[in-house]
């Protein structure tokens, strides 16, 4: 990223934090050196597992497959926010089309072929706008993000310090989650951007913005009490 090779006067920890929980590719593995560089001491310190982790990791192949294993292969390390909350309902839908328009608003637009609640990609964006706004967001989503990290700290997996890094970035206290409703969702009614080549970066910048955006859901929807207008007294 752009962000990464040319620091900007505030360090860009959103932006490393982002590359670091992506898929391991040789390129950016390559770039570690920067990547450390690029962060404070204190966080470095924080995330010294991970970094000694993808630092000690002489087999590309291997990465990959642990990273599979970590994330695609268990459900409760997804990292897609919006499936910790709604799980496959129709509310996840919805949720994922305001987080995008949340990205429009800033005239940057998913790039990838991934969902708009993919976790590295959230990171990016978090990255590229200005930090009240990045530390708002992130206190909304430090919920469903603090409780991926611990389940990722259950497993005794070095990507925890990562969530635990983020929630030093916001003053919002974590709040337990239940579990997400189950149910499916007809994934061929929404459709996320262009079609993408999955090339970095996660977003690029478009022309204008988006207005009327609607607040984003990171919680799941509150049970609602029957009354009258369901037929009951």
């Amino acid at each position: 990223m752009d962000s990464i090779q040319s620091p900007p006067r505030q360090v860009p920890v959103f932006s490393v934090l982002s590359v670091l929980l992506g898929y391991p590719e040789q390129d950016w593995l390559d770039a570690l050196p920067e990547l450390h560089a690029a962060l404070p001491a204190d966080v470095r310190t924080r995330l010294a597992p991970l970094l000694d982790f993808l630092d000690q990791g002489d087999d590309l192949i291997d990465l990959q497959e642990q990273y599979v294993a970590t994330f695609d292969r268990r459900a409760a390390h997804s990292l897609h926010l919006f499936e910790h909350v709604h799980g496959e309902s129709r509310d996840r839908g919805q949720a994922m089309v305001d987080l995008r328009n949340e990205y429009l608003k800033y005239g940057l637009e998913p790039s990838t072929v991934e969902l708009p609640d993919y976790v590295p990609l959230f990171l990016e964006f978090l990255g590229q706008i200005p930090p009240d706004a990045a530390e708002n967001l992130l206190g909304d989503a430090i919920h469903v993000l603090a409780r991926l990290g611990d389940k990722l700290r259950e497993a005794g997996s070095p990507y925890a310090c990562l969530f635990a890094q983020l929630r030093t970035m916001t003053d919002v206290e974590p709040e337990v989650l239940p579990d997400p409703p189950e149910g499916d969702m007809e994934e061929t009614l929404i459709t996320f951007g262009p079609e993408a080549d999955g090339t970095e970066p996660l977003l690029m910048r478009r022309p204008g913005g988006a207005g009327g955006v609607q607040p984003i859901v990171f919680h799941p929807p509150r049970s609602r009490k029957p009354g009258p207008a369901d037929g009951q007294a």
